[in-house]
């Protein structure tokens, strides 16, 4: 079922004839949880936009050990956006961590759309610009903050994540153990 607010919602204010170009390069789907829709070494030719669920990104360690470098929640943008450009393997896995609905987009309709239509290709550049910015604050964020700074920070951006995701994966992304995390989470409380 094609929802088109939650369509709109997040590209933001767009005119209907460039809302029906996305839709017409889109299609809804419902994906079950713990499912991969972009695999580690497989060329990737979709982006999602998330709707409702979680998802997330990660690497795997030579030793098999998950880094989680992202979580995806309603409106944002998810898929392996480097691999996507070059046209290459995915070094990055993308999975659902919950029953999620999803918009699935097609890139190579997406870039065409570009090339010939200026306002996608401004909706294209700011989407990028969101990407690049939540990239950047990530970095700083673990550059310039303690493990507790940075789960506090993500507590700030999304209050209920201890509902949504499990702990092994908040310590992950906070690049600590599930133990620190549950000291951390301790030591708040007192």
């Amino acid at each position: 079922m094609f929802k088109s607010e939650d369509f709109l919602s997040a590209f933001g204010d767009i005119s209907e004839e460039a809302f029906l170009k996305l839709k017409n390069i889109s299609e809804y789907k419902k994906i079950d949880a713990n499912t991969q829709v972009d695999k580690l070494g497989k060329i990737p030719s979709k982006i999602y936009l998330v709707i409702s669920g979680v998802m997330r990104c990660y690497v795997t360690s030579e030793s098999g050990r998950e880094f989680n470098k992202r979580f995806f929640f309603s409106t944002d943008f998810a898929g392996s956006l480097t691999a996507l450009i070059k046209n290459a393997p995915s070094e990055i896995v993308y999975e659902t961590l919950t029953d999620c609905e999803v918009y699935e987009i097609d890139f190579v309709a997406l870039t065409k759309l570009c090339e010939k239509d200026i306002v996608i290709n401004n909706l294209y550049s700011r989407i990028l610009e969101k990407v690049f910015m939540r990239y950047e604050k990530r970095q700083l964020e673990l550059i310039s903050m303690n493990a507790s700074q940075r789960y506090q920070r993500l507590k700030e951006d999304i209050p209920n994540i201890d509902k949504l995701v499990p702990q092994y994966h908040i310590a992950s992304y906070l690049s600590i153990t599930p133990v620190q995390l549950s000291r951390i989470r301790k030591k708040l409380k007192e």
